[in-house]
């Protein structure tokens, strides 16, 4: 059906890497006794529709590097391939772009005339994130920055927005309670980085996997996936954040298996599909956890 092709053109599943934070975010304004449905409803309409149109801009000018001549394709990696397998054209792809983008903006412009002016700016950034990734000059995929950037695009800045709508205050808790998510989800750019570093490099992509080689890169998504979890004790330590928090480590197994998997098959990018399926998991159920535990401290007052 030609639904489907549109929902893979999306790249739908991806969008725990932008709606998770936004939770924590909110979870972050109940535990301080602010909360809204409706600038809630509404956030996660236009950060999902923001994250849609990165998703859909990282095919449009994949289409004309790296996608074409990669053969290691995974579920997780390797773009959605609808230009490449002739589903949809490149100008369908942009336009589909335009289209989640305006819908980004016409949520931003709603929150802004509820009183909430910072939003235009903090959707700006979240919108030259998403383009400078992806798209010339910048491009920052290509020169080894673009991890910096998905680090504080779907972590901090995030958590800090939602945080700002429910609110109406910026907060350096809100933007540091994002901290963790920033890091795992540079742990998913990371590793699915692998498969694709023959295409990359052929392509002039020169991310920080491709500059390192695969077998040192594996020491920093080791870190990365480690710090992540580092960060929320730190949270506590230097953000007063609630003792409840160190629940999220009850997702640190699937990150030590990601490890270990990536770890021993970082050639094989068949061997490696679990280690990227786990890091997924990983932000989802680390995310939630975080969520939850905020949720619980404000319900029982920790």
């Amino acid at each position: 059906m030609i639904i489907n092709v549109y929902i893979k053109a999306l790249r739908a599943p991806f969008l725990a890497g932008s709606i998770v934070p936004v939770i924590i975010g909110t979870a972050y304004a109940f535990f301080e006794k602010k909360f809204i449905f409706i600038l809630f409803l509404v956030t996660i309409l236009g950060v999902g529709a923001l994250h849609l149109a990165a998703n859909l801009l990282n095919d449009y000018y994949d289409a004309k590097g790296s996608d074409p001549i990669n053969l290691r394709l995974t579920p997780f990696s390797g773009g959605s391939r609808v230009i490449q397998d002739g589903e949809l054209s490149a100008g369908v792809i942009m336009a589909m772009s335009i289209f989640f983008l305006v819908f980004a903006l016409a949520s931003a412009i709603w929150l802004t005339y509820t009183g909430r002016p910072f939003v235009f700016l903090l959707g700006f950034l979240g919108l030259l994130a998403g383009w400078s990734y992806s798209a010339p000059p910048l491009q920052f995929m290509s020169r080894g920055w673009g991890e910096v950037v998905i680090f504080f695009a779907f972590g901090p800045l995030i958590t800090l927005g939602a945080y700002y709508v429910m609110s109406g205050d910026l907060s350096l808790k809100a933007f540091a309670v994002g901290f963790p998510q920033g890091f795992l989800i540079t742990g998913v750019i990371w590793i699915n980085q692998f498969p694709d570093i023959e295409a990359d490099s052929k392509a002039g992509k020169r991310n920080l996997v491709v500059r390192l080689g695969p077998r040192i890169s594996r020491i920093p998504y080791c870190l990365i996936m480690t710090i992540s979890f580092i960060s929320v004790i730190l949270l506590i330590s230097l953000f007063d954040m609630p003792y409840l928090i160190m629940i999220t480590f009850i997702s640190f197994p699937l990150a030590f298996k990601a490890m270990r998997i990536a770890w021993r098959e970082y050639l094989s990018h068949e061997g490696l599909i679990p280690a990227q399926a786990l890091t997924v998991q990983t932000v989802m159920a680390q995310g939630l956890l975080l969520s939850f535990s905020l949720f619980l401290s404000r319900i029982i007052h920790v």
